[in-house]
């Protein structure tokens, strides 16, 4: 049973969490009847692209062969090929005709010297979970997935740094930290899937950026290959301390493979805290998410390790999918749920400011009710309500997903702003779509999800493209706050980067790549590098 918190429920019996089950089961029949109705319309088109280039030279059998004989794993034909070809939302499909799985950095290396050469495009891939489509082929390019350079090297345990192979999934890296009382300085709910080369790749933020920071300020080394196959080893000695000359690893990350292929690195991973605390918190509306959150990082400082927040939509979109899991402080008029977690080496202490926080956000009026979790169980079904929005929203329809940082001022302003204008232009919310809004509110990253339970419709796409990011970004926001730019916003980049920035970024490409061939169309616009 989970504790109840709320200084106005102290007086009568405690809920377990247990929503009804009439309401729950109109929901699953209505999110079905929806769902059904999606595969009556239709599976939606894969969105537009960018024009091939004519820089690129096209694929032959003796490419295929020359391949064959720099590494053991090559894939041909459609059907090999499809699950490399497509995203994970279905909304980007290349035609890759050849995936090639190297197992060392030489491999990578001879693979790309060759392929530059030739004017082979090449697209590096790793666990394929980002959500711009930055990790697939645009049309034919050579797919380099990274997935068997899948080990992890070495551990110091004085300093807590590791060294792994790119193509290590961020779960295992996990599991082999905590063996030795450590832990991976990021969390995703994708962490069975991505692997860490993905992840430094696009900078990944995750759940716990609040406490830890981005990937880039744990990594202390990174090994990667030019488009020319040179190699450059800036990750065999990883210091935390290293100012000889310039920042190359800090280069590549966030680059998107569109600079260079990262093979290997290190991370700096903190101490595994011995002692975890999650309460589920209420909060009429995003003013009360706010105050939690100013009260959380005066009273929890250095224990708060993480501060999600869900709106309503959000939250039913789950418990119309997880017929498992129930609100535990379901039938309130709330807007708002907020999961805080604190995690640090004294419980007792721990506990201690946990409690000093609640009473103040009580008696602030920010938070109307709660409950704490009493285990590790029960706290992993409150992290589920959280963690389970981002694949629940995708499965009830074609569903539109924007990862964005605001000032928190205007954080949940967009999501109203969104609602109000699909309304006007005939989607209004809870009928036809969803519009849900959830995320990071720690580092004012907010995920917008619209999802349309009939499948893709143009005049829907047309209402909120270009105005969601052109609004973030009048609204003094980012258009990509941690899953980067791919083929999905290189459209959009210069509502964040001024020309001379721009200018700057393609000189650095062409400096790197001369013939451009690595993740071609993705991050920089075409025109910028002057394509055909």
């Amino acid at each position: 049973m989970l504790s109840r918190i709320a200084p106005s429920m102290l007086s009568r019996a405690r809920r377990v969490a247990d929503a009804p089950r009439a309401a729950a089961s109109l929901r699953h029949a209505a999110a079905a009847s929806l769902r059904r109705a999606s595969r009556r319309f239709g599976a939606a088109p894969r969105l537009a692209v960018a024009e091939r280039s004519a820089r690129y030279a096209e694929l032959s059998s003796d490419d295929v062969a020359a391949f064959r004989t720099m590494t053991s794993s090559v894939l041909e034909g459609a059907e090999a090929c499809r699950p490399y070809n497509v995203d994970w939302m279905s909304k980007w499909e290349g035609r890759a005709r050849v995936v090639l799985r190297p197992a060392s950095t030489a491999e990578v290396s001879a693979i790309l010297k060759y392929c530059d050469a030739r004017r082979l495009a090449v697209v590096p891939q790793g666990g394929k979970t980002g959500l711009v489509g930055g990790s697939v082929p645009v049309h034919d390019e050579v797919v380099l997935s990274l997935a068997r350079m899948d080990r992890i090297e070495a551990f110091d345990a004085d300093t807590g740094v590791a060294t792994m192979e790119a193509g290590v999934v961020l779960g295992d890296l996990d599991a082999f930290l905590r063996e030795r009382g450590f832990v991976a300085p990021l969390d995703l709910g994708a962490s069975g899937t991505c692997t860490v080369g993905g992840n430094l790749a696009t900078n990944a933020g995750g759940v716990r950026f609040v406490r830890y920071g981005s990937l880039r300020g744990s990594c202390v080394g990174v090994e990667f290959v030019k488009a020319d196959g040179t190699v450059v080893d800036c990750a065999s000695v990883p210091l935390r301390k290293d100012n000889t000359g310039y920042a190359l690893p800090q280069l590549l990350i966030g680059s998107e493979g569109t600079l260079g292929v990262i093979t290997r690195l290190a991370l700096a991973a903190p101490p595994r805290p011995s002692a975890v605390s999650v309460a589920w918190l209420a909060c009429d509306d995003f003013d009360g998410v706010r105050g939690a959150l100013a009260l959380a990082r005066r009273h929890l400082a250095e224990v708060l390790s993480a501060i999600e927040f869900v709106d309503g939509n959000a939250l039913r979109a789950v418990l119309d999918r997880e017929r498992d899991l129930d609100d535990p402080l379901a039938g309130g008029a709330a807007r708002f749920r907020v999961l805080v977690e604190c995690a640090g080496s004294d419980g007792a202490h721990d506990g201690a400011k946990l409690e000093r926080f609640l009473e103040a956000a009580f008696d602030d009026g920010c938070v109307s009710d709660g409950v704490l979790a009493p285990s590790a169980t029960k706290a992993e079904r409150l992290w589920r309500l959280r963690e389970g929005v981002s694949d629940s929203m995708t499965a009830a329809g074609f569903v539109y997903k924007y990862d964005v940082s605001l000032p928190h001022a205007h954080l949940y302003r967009l999501v109203d702003e969104c609602r109000d204008r699909l309304a006007a232009a005939g989607f209004p919310d809870g009928e036809e779509i969803n519009v849900a809004g959830y995320g990071h509110v720690g580092d004012a990253n907010l995920h917008l999800n619209v999802c349309d339970f009939f499948g893709y419709r143009e005049p829907l796409r047309a209402a909120l493209e270009p105005w969601v990011f052109e609004r973030v970004a009048a609204l003094g926001g980012s258009v990509s706050a941690e899953h980067g730019v791919g083929q999905c916003k290189t459209d959009y980049l210069h509502l964040n980067k001024p020309p001379p920035a721009l200018a700057l970024m393609a000189e650095l490409k062409r400096a790197m790549d001369p013939n451009l061939i690595l993740n071609p169309y993705k991050v920089l616009p075409p025109a910028l590098l002057d394509e055909p």
